[in-house]
């Protein structure tokens, strides 16, 4: 097949992109006009330019495509007013869908989503794709909001016409998070500068293994239907140690409780949006991303695409802390050993 991948310069896209070219299929990146494509030497592609504002354009860079995977959706990066960030988020993924309803070669349609789109299991069993908002959250949170927004317009629009399948990664670490996003909280870890964190239950996944079920998504998923592309179902105050014990560092004594962190979080996006500044460590997102967090379920991935992750836990710790190592973002102190 020849699938295009949206959004290869982030860590799940980069990640994706590997992913097609080890499973033989042919790879073609979307990019925007400015993406810096130096970071993705070690692809061979074939690139096309669009923007997600843009449907001719768009429409064009999916022409000849049996698949797209679409790895670039809107993310809240600054404080804007919610139906602002909920709008964009909508505008985007309705001219991406559009484009991709002109384009009646396309076999499939990979939605990349986020696991806070679905509810906490009321039973407190790990979540399935099968847990579903009835009424928008009642949590105001920009990031809940968007993903929940974008997780109802894929199931919605999903047909015939339109083969969409939504697959959805746990917490990704991995190498080429270059932000970083989710490996943050390894590299505050790893160099001691996190005070504190917040308890919640995490499902982990080396970012290797999400790029390659998001692959086979595209390739046997089902239309309409969720994936959850899982790894290892652990709680913050057991990997927080774990990642400092592998990086040879000291952990962070204190265990926010989430209405402290409510609150902390509360304050420093009135500070940011009223002084500006870089983004706060305890931000309302990083609060409601562990507030909202839940072990997940990934036996339908497993069962119908044939996925099982091939790093342990460990392993993608150790992988996400050299890379970040290699690429300067740690203190120069030895992984393993402390003074």
């Amino acid at each position: 097949m020849k699938i295009g991948v949206l959004g290869a310069t982030g860590m799940i896209g980069h990640h994706t992109a590997l992913a097609v070219l080890e499973r033989g299929h042919e790879l073609r990146v979307i990019h925007r006009k400015n993406s810096n494509l130096s970071v993705l030497k070690d692809l061979a592609f074939e690139s096309a330019e669009a923007d997600l504002y843009d449907q001719a354009a768009m429409e064009k860079a999916l022409s000849g495509l049996d698949a797209i995977i679409h790895c670039a959706a809107y993310y809240p990066v600054k404080p804007l007013p919610l139906k602002e960030d909920v709008g964009l988020a909508r505008l985007q993924m309705n001219t991406f869908l559009s484009a991709c309803e002109a384009n009646s070669q396309l076999n499939k349609i990979v939605y990349t989503g986020g696991s806070i789109a679905l509810p906490k299991n009321a039973d407190g069993a790990p979540g399935t794709e099968t847990l579903v908002y009835t009424n928008p959250p009642a949590q105001k949170n920009a990031y809940l909001q968007v993903k929940y927004e974008m997780d109802k317009i894929a199931r919605e629009r999903a047909s015939a016409k339109l083969p969409i399948v939504i697959g959805i990664p746990a917490m990704c670490l991995g190498e080429y998070d270059y932000g970083p996003s989710t490996g943050q909280i390894i590299v505050e870890v790893a160099n001691e500068s996190l005070p504190a964190y917040l308890e919640g239950n995490r499902n982990v996944v080396y970012a290797g293994d999400a790029g390659r079920g998001l692959v086979l998504a595209a390739e046997k998923g089902r239309i309409g239907e969720r994936y959850l592309i899982t790894g290892t179902n652990i709680s913050m105050s057991e990997l927080v140690p774990k990642i400092a014990s592998l990086a040879g560092a000291v952990p962070p004594k204190r265990i926010l409780s989430l209405n402290a962190a409510k609150i902390i979080a509360s304050l420093v996006s009135v500070k940011q949006s009223m002084f500006g500044g870089p983004s706060p460590k305890l931000s309302k997102t990083a609060v409601a991303i562990m507030g909202l967090g839940q072990f997940l379920d990934g036996g339908k991935a497993e069962r119908e695409l044939g996925y099982s992750p091939s790093n342990t836990l460990d392993e993608t710790l150790e992988r996400t802390l050299l890379w970040f190592k290699k690429e300067g973002y740690l203190s120069s102190k030895e992984m393993g050993h402390h003074d």
